[in-house]
């Protein structure tokens, strides 16, 4: 029983084991890919990324200069950018929910 009342007040003065994790996130680790960013401004509809990406998560229509990016069918390879010849696609560290996706 006292072992018990060690093991309380031991665990009621420690520091707690996990973050607070809205206030306080864990950094990322060095080379890690997170999320696709397209600046639409550069982008030259090429179809390159699409035809590069193994998911088929990105589709480009030259004829009325549209992109779309299904977050949720992309692996996150990076494959997309490497093929990218204007270097407009990158991929953002941060996982923040958003899609980038414009119409």
């Amino acid at each position: 029983m006292f072992t018990f009342i060690g093991n309380i007040l031991k665990n009621a003065f420690a520091k707690p084991a996990t973050r607070l994790y809205p206030f306080v996130k864990r950094p990322l680790p060095p080379g890690v890919r997170g999320r696709l960013n397209i600046e639409f401004d550069t982008c030259i509809h090429c179809t390159l990324c699409a035809k590069r990406c193994p998911a088929n998560a990105i589709t480009v229509d030259r004829a009325s200069k549209r992109w779309t990016f299904n977050p949720w069918s992309c692996i996150v390879c990076g494959y997309c950018v490497e093929a990218c010849p204007k270097q407009c696609l990158t991929m953002k560290p941060e996982h923040d929910g958003q899609i980038t996706d414009k119409p």
